[in-house]
């Protein structure tokens, strides 16, 4: 195990790293973005792959063992699986997963699993075809389909399935998520909504609790804590006594800060210490100085990852009456 330099005042070490590679998507969720969404990032502020493997390689240096790639959608980059493969090729590689909304999964998944890939996060909010082109503005309820079972034939295991509940939107499908869930092969979690949506609309009041989930699905099943978290953000319950099992992440409600192990890389190389943070620390100044040598490039990016983690706050904040939600978007942050 690589020696952890990446530790803030509170003593957690930090050894995750979300990297978004993109803040595109082809998706407008309601709760990201507007339809007509087009703040997109320039072009030259996103960073290359060999500028991308470049922090990869110090962040790993530094003690991260698990790198998950996000957007955006990080399938829409068309390097996407030459970014997996690279990182598959260092010394002491780090475990490989991707975030993903699946509409590229039929095509990318056996390349991506072949470059190293371990797993995917896939995001899907309803199994109904017609409210998913209201949800996302988009007609590719079956693409996202044939994504995620794509996934499963590469052998993307666990297949983790994330659904947003919405207050009389979608709050209704909680059983029936989990029964298909569960006849499928999908590893379910139900995430709180968060206030990062492009828009600024989220309102505390109008979010489906992590408690109100729970109520949900006992209604039809019995849940049993698992006891097995650790640093994973998500709380696990064996499914009428196993071995299916469901998480619910209460990012919100019940907020798992005090454990936190995880840094992250923006697609405009910025890194932030916390989803929710208000300041970055710029490392694409430093890949993009021509004075440095390249063992001074690197070293300052690891001095800037160390600095960014060390100033990381206790916890997000969003249940303070101060909270003010971040200026970005998560489509610009990378989940």
């Amino acid at each position: 195990m690589t020696e952890a330099r990446f530790i803030d005042t509170f003593g957690r070490v930090h050894r995750d790293l979300r990297v978004s590679v993109t803040d595109r998507c082809n998706l407008r969720c309601t709760y990201c973005m507007p339809p007509d969404f087009a703040d997109w990032m320039p072009g030259d502020h996103l960073l290359s792959v060999d500028e991308l493997m470049t922090v990869i390689e110090v962040a790993v240096e530094g003690g991260i063992e698990s790198i998950r790639l996000t957007g955006g959608e990080p399938l829409v980059r068309p390097d996407i699986v030459d970014i997996v493969r690279r990182i598959n090729a260092l010394p002491t590689p780090p475990r490989v997963t991707l975030t993903t909304n699946a509409l590229k999964l039929a095509e990318l998944a056996q390349p991506l699993k072949d470059a190293g890939l371990e797993r995917v996060n896939i995001s899907l909010d309803t199994l109904d075809a017609d409210r998913f082109r209201r949800l996302t503005y988009r007609d590719r309820y079956a693409d996202a389909l044939a994504g995620i079972e794509a996934a499963l034939a590469a052998g993307l295991h666990p297949v983790k399935v994330n659904t947003v509940l919405m207050r009389g939107i979608n709050d209704d499908e909680a059983v029936p998520m989990l029964r298909h869930a569960i006849e499928h092969g999908w590893h379910l979690r139900f995430i709180e909504q968060m206030p990062l949506d492009a828009h600024a609309s989220w309102d505390r009041a109008e979010m489906v609790t992590a408690a109100e989930i729970h109520d949900l699905l006992e209604q039809e099943f019995t849940l049993t804590p698992t006891g097995q978290r650790g640093s994973a953000p998500a709380e696990e319950f064996l499914v009428d006594g196993g071995p299916a099992t469901v998480g619910i992440i209460a990012s919100v409600s019940k907020p798992f800060c005090a454990a936190c192990d995880r840094l992250r890389l923006t697609a405009d190389g910025q890194v932030r210490n916390c989803l929710f943070a208000r300041e970055e620390t710029d490392v694409r100044a430093t890949l993009r100085d021509p004075e440095l040598s390249d063992e001074q490039r690197r070293a300052e990016i690891a001095r800037l990852f160390a600095q960014a983690t060390w100033e990381k706050l206790p916890g997000h904040g969003i249940n303070d009456p101060s909270f003010i939600q971040p200026d970005r978007p998560m489509s610009a942050i990378g989940g």
